[in-house]
C-alpha cells in the first residue's frame, strides 16, 4: 500500500526548507502512520531531493503529521535552477511512499 491511499499531504517551502504536512482521509488511519510513517522512512524516500535532516511533529488533536525537511533541492525554492523540485514535488513524491514492509 502506498501513502496516497491512506493520506494526502500539503506542502510549504522557504529556502532551503520544506514542511510537507500528512493529513489522513479517515482519523482511524492517523496511528497506523504514526506507526510506519517514520522520519527515517521519509528521509529516506526523499534522498535524491533533500540533503539534509528529516524532523517529524505528530500532531494528533488534528490527526497530521508533519515532515519539516532540510536542505532541499539545489539551495532552495528561490535560488534553485531546477524545475520545481520544491514542496510541491515533494508532497507528490511522498505520496507514492510504499506503507508495507
Amino acid at each position: 500500500m502506498r501513502l496516497h491511499d491512506l493520506a494526502h499531504c500539503r506542502a510549504g517551502d522557504k529556502g532551503t526548507v520544506a514542511t510537507l504536512s500528512v493529513v489522513p482521509h479517515d482519523d482511524e488511519h492517523y496511528s497506523l502512520l504514526v506507526e510506519k510513517l517514520t522520519a527515517q522512512r521519509v528521509r529516506e524516500h526523499l534522498a535524491p531531493w533533500v540533503a539534509g535532516e528529516v524532523t517529524r511533529y505528530e500532531l494528533p488533536l488534528v490527526s497530521c503529521l508533519q515532515f519539516v525537511c532540510t536542505d532541499v533541492g539545489d539551495g532552495g525554492v528561490t535560488t534553485s535552477l531546477a524545475l520545481d523540485t520544491h514542496g510541491k514535488s515533494l508532497s507528490s513524491r511522498l505520496l507514492a511512499c510504499r506503507l508495507d514492509d
